[in-house]
């Protein structure tokens, strides 16, 4: 995958990434179905530096399975409602049923991070959430949720490069938000908490895996590759399928769709 330098590996090729991609995709799609047949519960959580590329991650993820099956949850800010629950009770009610798998897009994690950097919650609220949720994770495993969790650890500078790029490109301005801005200039204080919550939140049933993405395709790759490896699924066999034949055609006369189609520009 890549010739290898003193300085570490070259970036990974477009076609040998889209290549290993695809086989993971058939992966995917095997462990799709064993989740389907076995009813199994699944909830994989994304936190990780802004910019790290989590919602590429996803993507890669859920590109060919069902959504029906692989569901994504990213949550807005809390309602004043929500604000007055327990903290981790929004979360809960999107946690995976029988033949699910639930990807969170951040998630109750928040506590931890953002909102204990961004000054949203006290330091009182983050030790409490930090005490707390491993029970709350052993809580889920026992109910049989099988729980992974990733953090995206994108190095100093290619952050920059990244959000640089946000600002350059129309396409992506979207992705540039206030608190990223607000955010850019606490690199190190995301850094404390960040080893704050793994070190507090590590468990023999809850384990944190760290994902190095300054090459993007890699990094989703490396992901994807010990996702797999963490669930007792099967490769599919191989199906031999035949389209049947179709009818001799009806009677039918089929109206003109010229006035109904779209104008040919391209």
């Amino acid at each position: 995958m890549g010739k290898k330098t003193r300085s570490g590996p070259d970036k990974l090729s477009r076609k040998a990434y889209e290549r290993e991609l695809k086989r993971l995709h058939a992966e995917l799609v095997a462990l799709q179905e064993w989740v389907k047949a076995t009813g199994a519960k699944v909830c994989v959580v994304f936190e990780g530096r802004d910019s790290a590329g989590k919602g590429g991650t996803i993507k890669a993820i859920t590109a060919k399975v069902s959504p029906r099956v692989f569901r994504v949850v990213a949550l807005p800010a809390p309602t004043e409602r929500e604000k007055s629950q327990m903290y981790i009770q929004r979360y809960v009610p999107h946690l995976p049923a029988a033949g699910e798998v639930v990807i969170f897009d951040r998630s109750w994690y928040n506590r931890a991070g953002v909102e204990r950097v961004m000054g949203f919650c006290s330091e009182d609220d983050t030790e409490r959430f930090l005490r707390m949720v491993p029970d709350v994770e052993r809580a889920m495993v026992d109910s049989g949720i099988i729980l992974l969790k990733y953090w995206l650890e994108v190095g100093e500078q290619e952050q920059t490069k990244r959000l640089q790029s946000r600002i350059d490109d129309p396409r992506k301005i979207w992705k540039l938000s206030d608190m990223d801005l607000r955010s850019y200039t606490m690199w190190y204080d995301f850094g404390e908490a960040r080893d704050d919550m793994i070190t507090a939140t590590h468990s023999g049933w809850a384990p944190w895996s760290v994902v190095r993405t300054d090459d993007k395709r890699r990094g989703r790759l490396n992901l994807i590759t010990h996702l797999l490896s963490q669930l007792p699924y099967e490769p599919l066999d191989p199906l031999t399928v035949e389209l049947p034949e179709r009818p001799a055609p009806s009677e039918h006369v089929e109206i003109d769709l010229t006035p109904y189609t779209v104008p040919t520009v391209f």
